[in-house]
C-alpha cells in the first residue's frame, strides 16, 4: 500500500495498491519534490469516472510506468469531488493551455505547484513518452520550464479576476436569457446542444419559474418536451429510476452510465415542479421514482447519501444495464420477452455495444389502458429483479455536503419529509464542526477538507427547506449562521464571492467562478439561500447581499444563459418577490398547507404553525381568523388580506394551467 491507504476518499483508495508511490495533496508532497528536486505529477479525477479507470488500468497499475513515474516525479492524487478548489485551479490552467478540459486531469508542475504542462487522458504509450520528455526538460531546460510555469500562473490568475462589469437583475435581462435558451433548444429531442448531451436541470428550473412569472408558453414547452424526452430515453433508468450523468448521443438513448447524486437531486426538483405546475402524471412518476432511487440506492449506513454509482461494472461500461432480446426472453419468458423488447426498443442489432441495447420507453405507457400499465409494472419488476442478480457497479459512498444539501431541498419539495429531515440532521451533526462546514464525510466521520462556497449555499438552502417543513427555528438559525460565515469569509468586497474562504489553504489563485457546471455555482447557491433567508426573516441586509451578488452574474445570465441557469432561477424568485406564505394554524393537517405547497410559485417561502411562534418572523402578529387556519400571502412582509379557504388561497397566486 502507498500513502493513500489511510484516505477517506474512495477514489484515492482505488489507487492505494498501485505501484505508483502516490502522495495525497498536501505540504508534505510539495516538500518532498523540493527535497528531491523533481517535478510534480498531479492527477485529478473521481471514483465514477470511466476514463480515470482506463488510465489507471493502463498506466498507474503498470509496474514499468510506475517505475518511471516514481524515479522522476512526486506523484499526487486528488479527488476533485473532495477538493473542488484544487480541481478548479488546475482545470483553469488545463483549459488555458489546451483549450479544453476533462478528467482524468494530468498536470505537471514545479515543486511549488506551478503548472507547466497540462492534459487529460493519455494512452499508456503516449504517457510513458511524455514522462520521459518532461523529465528531460526539467533537467536540461529548467529555465524554460519555469518561465512556462510562471506564464500559466499569470493566465490562471487573470481568469479568476473579480470586480468585472455588473448588470442588475431585471425582467428584460431574464427575458433575454429565456430567448437565448430558446434559440439553442433542440426542437426534436429536447435539451440544448448536441452530443454529448447533459441534462439541463438548472435551465429547466429557470424556465419553469420564468413561465410562472411571465406566462411564457415556449418556456414551459421546452421544459415539458425535454423532460419527456429524457424520461423516456436511455439516460433514465427505466427499471430502477434515476438518471445517468449524460448521453453520448443527441437523442438521450445511450448514457454514460455513472449516476451522480447532484444530477438526480436537481432533476427531482425539475420534475416535481413540472408536475405541480401542470398536473402531468408522467412528470410525477419520474419524480417519485427518482426520489425512490436516491433513498434506495444512495443511502449510506451511517446516514447521508452517497456521491455516485460507477459507470463501469467489472471494468465494462454498462454491463449491468444493457440487454439483448435473448436476455429479456430468459428473464421473462418468450411472450413477455418479445413484448418487453418492443416496448423498450431492444433489437437484435442493439443500440449500445456488443449487440446489446439500453432500455428506452418507446410507447406512452403512462396513458395506456390499465391492463397494459399493470403488465408493464409486472415486467419492470421482474426485469429489475433479474438485473439485481447481475454484477453491480461500485458506489462512491462519501457524503458531499453540497450535494446532500441539494438532495434535502429536492426531497423537501417533493414531499419526502422524513428523508429530508434525516439528511439535514446528518449534515448538522457531522459536517458542522466548530461553526464551519466540512466538505465530505465517510462512514460517519467528517473528512479534513474545508467546505467551499457551494457547500455553504446548498446546505443553507437545504436547512431552510427543512425549516419550512417543520417550522422549527433551529434550522432557520443554522442557515443564518452558515450565511454569516459566507458573508464574512467568502465575499470579494465588490458584491461577488470567492469559492474558498479567506482563511482556507492558499492555492496558486483564489477561485471565483460564477458559472454553473455540473452543479450550481457557489455564487448562485449562496444567493438562493440569501434570498430565501431574507424572505423568511425580513432581514433586508441578506437580500441586499443577494441582489449585489446576482448583479455580478447579470452579464453571464444575459450573454450565456446555459451556464447561468441557477443564478437565473434565483433571479426569477427575487424578481417575483418571492412570495411569503404564512399559515397561522394549530392544525398541521390543514388543507391550506397542502394547497400552499402545490400552488405557490416555485421559490416561494412557506411556514405553517401557531401564531406568534417564537423565532419565526413570518408568523409574528398574524392571528387565526375566527379560530380557523388562516393564510397570509405576502411579499416583502407586506401582506394581502388573510384567507381561510383553499380556493381563496389559490386565487392569490398567478393562474397555473392544471394545478393539481
Amino acid at each position: 500500500m502507498n500513502r493513500l491507504g489511510s484516505a477517506t476518499s474512495p477514489y484515492l483508495l482505488q489507487h492505494a495498491a498501485n505501484p505508483v508511490d502516490w502522495w495525497p495533496w498536501g505540504d508534505d508532497a510539495f516538500a518532498e519534490a523540493r527535497r528531491r528536486d523533481v517535478p510534480l505529477l498531479i492527477s485529478v479525477g473521481y471514483s465514477s469516472c470511466h476514463w480515470c479507470h482506463v488510465m489507471a488500468h493502463e498506466s498507474f497499475e503498470d509496474d514499468a510506468v510506475a517505475a518511471i513515474l516514481n524515479e522522476g516525479f512526486v506523484a499526487i492524487k486528488v479527488d476533485r469531488e473532495e477538493r473542488p478548489d484544487v480541481d478548479a485551479v488546475y482545470m483553469t490552467a488545463t483549459q488555458a493551455m489546451t483549450g479544453q478540459g476533462g478528467w482524468p486531469m494530468t498536470v505537471f508542475a514545479t515543486p511549488d505547484g506551478e503548472p507547466f504542462y497540462c492534459g487529460t487522458y493519455f494512452p499508456k504509450a503516449q504517457f510513458t513518452q511524455l514522462l520521459g520528455s518532461v523529465s528531460t526538460a526539467w533537467r536540461e531546460q529548467r529555465e524554460d520550464v519555469l518561465k512556462q510555469g510562471s506564464a500559466v500562473v499569470e493566465a490562471v490568475g487573470g481568469a479568476q479576476l473579480v470586480g468585472g462589469p455588473t448588470a442588475p437583475i431585471s425582467a428584460g435581462l431574464l427575458e433575454a436569457a429565456a430567448t437565448g435558451l430558446e434559440k439553442e433548444y433542440d426542437q426534436e429531442y429536447g435539451g440544448f446542444g448536441g452530443a454529448p448531451k447533459f441534462p439541463p436541470h438548472m435551465n429547466l428550473l429557470f424556465l419553469l419559474r420564468h413561465h410562472e412569472r411571465t406566462g411564457s408558453a415556449p418556456a414551459l414547452e421546452i421544459v415539458r418536451h425535454t423532460a419527456e424526452q429524457m424520461g423516456r430515453g436511455g439516460i433514465y433508468d427505466q427499471l430502477a429510476g434515476g438518471f445517468a450523468r449524460y448521453a453520448v448521443d443527441g437523442t438521450w438513448t445511450v448514457p454514460h452510465f455513472e449516476k451522480m447524486l447532484y444530477d438526480n437531486a436537481l432533476l427531482l426538483r425539475a420534475y416535481t415542479q413540472l408536475w405541480r405546475l401542470t398536473g402531468d402524471g408522467f412528470a410525477r412518476r419520474i419524480a417519485d421514482e427518482t426520489a425512490e432511487f436516491l433513498l434506495r440506492d444512495l443511502a449510506t449506513p451511517a446516514g447521508g447519501l452517497a456521491s455516485a454509482l460507477d459507470a463501469d461494472t467489472d471494468g465494462v461500461e454498462g454491463l449491468t444495464y444493457a440487454w439483448t432480446p435473448a436476455e429479456l426472453a430468459e428473464a421473462l419468458g418468450a411472450e413477455d420477452g418479445a413484448w418487453a423488447a418492443d416496448l423498450f426498443r431492444v433489437t437484435p442489432a442493439g443500440t449500445f455495444e456488443r449487440g446489446t441495447s439500453v432500455l428506452v420507453l418507446a410507447r406512452d405507457i403512462d396513458a395506456a389502458d390499465p391492463s397494459l400499465i399493470t403488465r408493464w409494472r409486472d415486467v419492470r419488476a421482474r426485469l429489475f429483479a433479474a438485473r439485481a442478480r447481475r454484477p453491480q457497479p461500485s458506489r462512491d459512498d462519501k457524503v458531499v455536503a453540497s450535494w446532500n444539501g441539494l438532495a434535502i431541498t429536492a426531497l423537501a419539495e417533493h414531499g419526502s419529509r422524513d428523508a429530508a429531515i434525516a439528511l439535514a440532521e446528518v449534515l448538522a451533526e457531522r459536517h458542522l464542526v466548530d461553526g464551519r462546514l466540512r466538505r465530505v464525510s465517510r462512514d460517519g466521520v467528517a473528512g479534513a477538507p474545508a467546505g467551499v462556497l457551494e457547500d455553504y449555499g446548498c446546505v443553507a438552502e437545504g436547512f431552510l427547506a427543512v425549516h419550512q417543513l417543520t417550522a422549527d427555528p433551529r434550522w432557520l438559525d443554522l442557515a443564518g449562521e452558515l450565511l454569516d460565515v459566507a458573508l464574512a469569509h467568502f465575499g470579494t468586497g465588490q458584491g461577488g464571492f470567492y469559492d474558498t474562504a479567506d482563511d482556507a489553504e492558499k492555492l496558486l489563485t483564489r477561485p471565483a467562478d460564477p458559472t454553473d457546471n455540473a452543479t450550481p455555482s457557489g455564487l448562485a447557491s449562496i444567493c438562493a439561500a440569501l434570498v430565501t433567508y431574507a424572505a423568511l426573516t425580513g432581514e433586508t441586509s441578506y437580500r441586499e447581499a443577494a441582489d449585489a451578488a446576482l448583479a455580478t452574474a447579470g452579464p453571464l445570465i444575459d450573454g450565456h444563459p446555459r451556464f447561468a441557469g441557477y443564478s437565473a432561477t434565483v433571479a426569477e424568485a427575487a424578481l417575483t418577490g418571492p412570495y411569503e406564505i404564512a399559515i397561522a394554524t394549530d392544525d398541521l393537517d390543514s388543507p391550506l398547507i397542502g394547497v400552499a405547497h402545490r400552488a405557490a410559485p416555485a421559490g416561494s417561502v412557506i411556514v405553517a404553525g401557531e401564531p406568534d411562534r417564537p423565532g419565526i418572523a413570518l408568523l409574528a402578529g398574524r392571528p387565526m381568523i375566527d379560530g380557523r387556519p388562516t393564510a397570509y400571502v405576502c411579499r416583502g412582509f407586506a401582506c394581502d388580506l388573510p384567507v381561510t379557504s383553499p380556493q381563496d388561497l389559490i386565487s392569490r397566486f398567478p393562474a397555473s394551467p392544471g394545478t393539481p
